[in-house]
């Protein structure tokens, strides 16, 4: 049966040959100089050509279209849809990859209810498309173990940094390996990852690490504030990480205030002129009549975006939005409280 079907997709192409080869060297029609035999010949041998272009054509629709089914069910794997809902947060994201008609590409987000409290990552693995989808697999795996494991932001963090480095070293072996896996100048070796991870207590305290990656935005009513202007880490993968990797105390995040993490492919983006986009004003733009959702921010946002790309980002983007939903009763119960009652109310899961 495996035999019969693999056979199938050269029928056509024998068949159309068979019909051009039969007519050559079995029709005396085909052995004649005369106008009239010079234009079934061409009239037919151009059947023929049509025929097999047509064939070709849906071949690769069809390879196509698997391609992208596959894709779909890689995107649905890494970057899987967060809950609407997480422990009294408000949660959307959502991501543009620069590819054309790729689903995924190298940028990275997760967010995840704990003992601890809510934990989100945001990063950006250098370079975009499929190249940087086995990196964003280890990070993204890394991290959603040590979210639930770590009491301790930083030891977290101490644990995708390890993930990422075993990453690089055995993609470094199987794709280089007459240079080895420790050569400084194997392409491997210039990988780095911008990362961003971001702790939400029970209370609305915020705390963070930044690892080379743009500070988020905070919306209070109308106003577009960033989150901190701390000197950042440099990103995981060329240096080592310091030893001591206390997080940032950020202020609370109060309740009907929204958090925008993003990829600086969003701040990176110019229009055909050269002009940069500006996250900010979008943001304000978006919550210029009062709060709005995070599915309403990011429509807004990604619809901007849009217009000021003409439709052709040159980077991957990735927006993550978090508004506290909180009731007073609610942020009392603490991290471990909210992330014990999400855990025992769950909330179907849905893109953003």
């Amino acid at each position: 049966m495996m035999r019969i079907k693999a056979g199938i997709p050269l029928a056509w192409p024998t068949a159309w040959g068979a019909v051009a080869v039969g007519y050559k060297f079995g029709c005396p029609l085909a052995e004649q100089n005369g106008l009239g035999a010079r234009i079934v010949t061409s009239a037919v041998f151009f059947a023929v050509g049509t025929g097999l272009i047509l064939h070709v054509r849906r071949a690769l629709l069809r390879e196509l279209r698997q391609a992208r089914k596959v894709a779909g069910v890689a995107q649905s794997v890494l970057l899987r849809p967060l809950p609407p809902r997480l422990a009294g947060l408000h949660v959307a994201a959502a991501q543009l990859s620069a590819d054309r008609g790729a689903s995924i590409g190298g940028d990275l987000y997760e967010a995840v209810a704990t003992e601890h409290g809510v934990r989100v990552v945001m990063g950006d693995v250098r370079g975009h498309g499929l190249s940087a989808v086995g990196t964003v697999a280890a990070v993204l795996g890394s991290f959603r173990e040590a979210a639930h494991d770590e009491p301790e932001l930083g030891r977290v963090l101490g644990r995708l940094d390890r993930a990422l480095a075993r990453h690089l070293k055995e993609r470094a072996r199987s794709e280089h390996p007459s240079s080895g896996a420790q050569d400084p100048d194997s392409p491997v070796a210039e990988e780095f990852v911008t990362l961003l991870l971001l702790e939400i207590a029970g209370d609305g305290e915020l705390r963070a690490i930044n690892c080379g990656h743009p500070w988020p935005y905070v919306l209070r009513d109308v106003r577009v504030e960033p989150l901190s202007c701390a000197d950042p880490l440099p990103p995981l993968g060329p240096f080592p990480l310091p030893a001591d990797l206390a997080a940032t105390a950020c202020g609370p995040l109060l309740a009907d205030e929204s958090l925008v993490l993003y990829t600086d492919g969003a701040e990176d983006a110019r229009d055909t002129r050269g002009r940069f986009f500006s996250l900010p004003e979008a943001l304000a733009e978006a919550v210029r009549d009062g709060p709005v959702s995070p599915q309403a921010i990011l429509r807004r946002v990604f619809t901007a975006l849009l217009h000021h790309t003409a439709g052709r980002p040159t980077d991957d983007i990735a927006l993550l939005v978090l508004r506290n939903e909180r009731t007073h009763q609610h942020a009392c119960l603490g991290a471990r409280g909210t992330a014990r009652q999400a855990t025992t109310h769950p909330h179907p899961t849905t893109h953003g």
